[in-house]
């Protein structure tokens, strides 16, 4: 009987992974591979690298006991050729195979590697996603905007989640956001998301990855995630039960001293392949029915798996592998080297930066509206903002991470995802959070030498990009109010804002 080999990747760790379905295990082999080529490819943060490769091995074992063959490298293993491709060969060559079966991989940048495998390679679709590469290009198919909140309406109708049996949303609206913009207070007894103590065998991993890239923005102390299928149900288990009632009135609030609020932190699970979307949302659903969370907790928590997870992942495949080197508002300044650590005087930037270092994690509204922010005002490379949100993050794989940060983040893509920039200036910020209170600046001052630097870059961008976004519907009133403000103070707010951007380029402490 002839011999296949079943390649699974780091974020395919998926019992029912469509070329598992497919297979025979009395005659496949299951290939997993730990390989520098994937693990050097940007410096990722050594907590992400631990939880895959803890999870790969994990997983694998899991394999093993239902009877599959697997040959799984090791990162340390001395015959590893620390590429995905090279491995396969490898394998094909010692078990006298030509054959691959593959779940189509999640990346263009290894769908590449695989597509150039000297091997007879049959491919087929990840199923693991509610929607279809084929079926997001038949809603995307002559749009003129693609909006997600439109295609998160289909998917709940594909679905039925929060849906009544005449095709109506539950409650009557199809989106709550409006009531999920809370600020949140400090509180010592708000549960927190569950962590597991590493076993024996993700110690070892913590211990290699330390050796190894240990010298990677990031710790691995204190190293808490999931690390297999049984543990991810735990944490959805008691995300549902103690974190979800809560989560809709603060999931854009931000605090210094508590990192996850009421965030679920499933996404690295999810991501992984460790959780399903269905089953999320599903068991969201079912503490909605049973009265135990309210429906904008619920709705504001699936659209989130079923409508925007889902989306980006459509807008990645949808735009091609060039879509990462997009930059349409030609944004070229280096990041600064306050993102991996270096001092700064913003206490906003300096708490989401120092969270990510410790965690791995920050949720989406640090991202977006701190780190994000920042960057496009400042005006920095759009490529560069994404490589690190690639790194830092647990739950970042290029296709979810890449849309959000030059689609939704940077405007790189120049607005196929969003219909104006997210910026804004240090105001939003403070009525989010309570980082403003212990900043060096003054959100308040809008000149001056204590003057907030959101302030300052908010109004330098805008007029940096006048020709682009004045006539912008959603934007043209805060060029009305740049026009009211008198000539003296708009030249001061553009001076002030060039003497900043100077000093960030010298590498001063801004």
């Amino acid at each position: 009987m002839v011999t296949r080999l079943l390649p699974v990747l780091g974020d395919q760790l998926s019992h029912d992974l469509a070329s598992l379905c497919a297979a025979d295990k009395t005659t496949d082999v299951v290939v997993m591979a730990e390989v520098a080529s994937e693990a050097r490819y940007v410096p990722h943060h050594p907590k992400k690298i631990a939880l895959i490769f803890a999870a790969m091995r994990q997983f694998a074992d899991e394999l093993r006991a239902q009877g599959w063959r697997v040959a799984y490298t090791q990162l340390t293993d001395p015959d590893n050729t620390h590429s995905l491709s090279g491995e396969i060969l490898r394998y094909a060559s010692l078990y006298g195979c030509d054959q691959v079966l593959a779940t189509r991989a999640g990346e263009w940048r290894v769908i590449g590697e695989f597509d150039a495998l000297p091997l007879r390679v049959s491919v087929v679709e990840d199923s693991r996603f509610l929607a279809s590469h084929a079926e997001f290009q038949a809603w995307a198919e002559g749009r003129k905007q693609l909006r997600m909140e439109y295609f998160y309406r289909e998917m709940r109708r594909k679905t039925g989640l929060l849906m009544q049996p005449d095709g109506t949303p539950e409650g009557g609206k199809w989106n709550y956001d409006a009531e999920n913009r809370k600020r949140a207070q400090p509180d010592i007894l708000r549960p927190k998301p569950l962590r597991f103590a590493p076993s024996a065998q993700t110690q070892a991993v913590l211990a290699m990855v330390a050796q190894h890239f240990g010298q990677n923005f990031g710790t691995l102390d204190d190293f808490w995630f999931a690390t297999n299928r049984a543990e991810a149900l735990q944490a959805l288990d008691h995300f549902a039960t103690y974190l979800l009632p809560s989560f809709g009135d603060t999931q854009d609030a931000m605090l210094v001293d508590d990192a996850f609020l009421n965030h679920a932190v499933l996404a690295p699970y999810l991501n992984l392949g460790l959780l399903g979307p269905m089953e999320i949302c599903q068991r969201v659903q079912a503490e909605w029915q049973a009265g135990r969370v309210p429906l904008n907790a619920a709705e504001g928590f699936i659209r989130q798996v079923i409508g925007w997870r889902e989306y980006v992942r459509g807008i990645y495949f949808r735009e091609g592998p060039d879509y990462t080197s997009r930059n349409a508002l030609g944004h070229t300044r280096p990041l600064p080297a306050f993102y991996w650590g270096a001092p700064t005087r913003m206490a906003c930037v300096a708490a989401a930066v120092a969270q990510t270092r410790q965690q791995a994690y920050a949720h989406h509204i640090q991202r977006l509206m701190v780190t994000g922010n920042f960057a496009l005002l400042a005006g920095v490379s759009p490529q560069e903002l994404h490589m690190w949100y690639l790194a830092v993050y647990a739950d970042a794989f290029e296709w979810v991470e890449s849309p959000n940060t030059i689609g939704m983040s940077q405007f790189a893509d120049d607005g196929i995802i969003a219909s104006k920039p997210y910026v804004s200036s240090g105001a939003y910020i403070d009525r989010m959070s309570d980082y403003c209170g212990s900043c060096s600046y003054k959100v308040k001052e809008k000149t001056g030498p204590r003057a907030c630097p959101f302030n300052l870059l908010y109004w330098d961008f805008l007029m940096r990009h006048e020709g682009r976004f004045a006539k912008n519907p959603r934007m043209a009133q805060m060029y009305r109010t740049w026009a009211r403000m008198a000539p003296g103070h708009r030249e001061t707010v553009l001076r002030e804002a060039q003497a900043l951007l100077a000093r960030l380029d010298a590498g001063a402490v801004v």
